[in-house]
């Protein structure tokens, strides 16, 4: 019987450990209330989220809010909510609610139209 190379793992040998779990996705969808149309929110949010890596997007809505969805891992989208509440120079942010949301297969960040 020829010698095995040993270099080779076999049904006995330990298995490597697995590769440590993706960092958390989470998607989340907010509505932004105040002044925050017409003071260049949806630009400096889209700009926001390239810079921290996530997907989703952001819209007006024809009742004067913005609404958006940040998909990406827990830190990024959390800076992106906190974010949400100042927005822009020019925005005055009275409110942002946040809700769950489902994970969706985006690729970037993008304005929508309005709603």
């Amino acid at each position: 019987m020829p010698d095995r190379d040993r270099s080779l793992p076999d049904e006995t040998s330990p298995r490597p450990a697995a590769p440590p779990p993706a960092v958390d996705t989470i998607a989340r969808q907010l509505r932004i209330h105040g002044k925050v149309q017409g003071v260049w929110y949806r630009g400096s949010a889209t700009a926001e989220a390239t810079r921290l890596g996530l997907s989703g997007w952001v819209r007006n809505r024809g009742d004067g809010t913005v609404e958006a969805l940040a998909i990406g891992p827990t830190a990024a989208v959390e800076a992106f909510i906190a974010w949400a509440h100042r927005g822009p120079s020019n925005a005055r942010v009275s409110r942002v609610e946040v809700f769950e949301a489902a994970l969706e297969p985006l690729a970037g960040f993008e304005q929508r139209p309005t709603a």
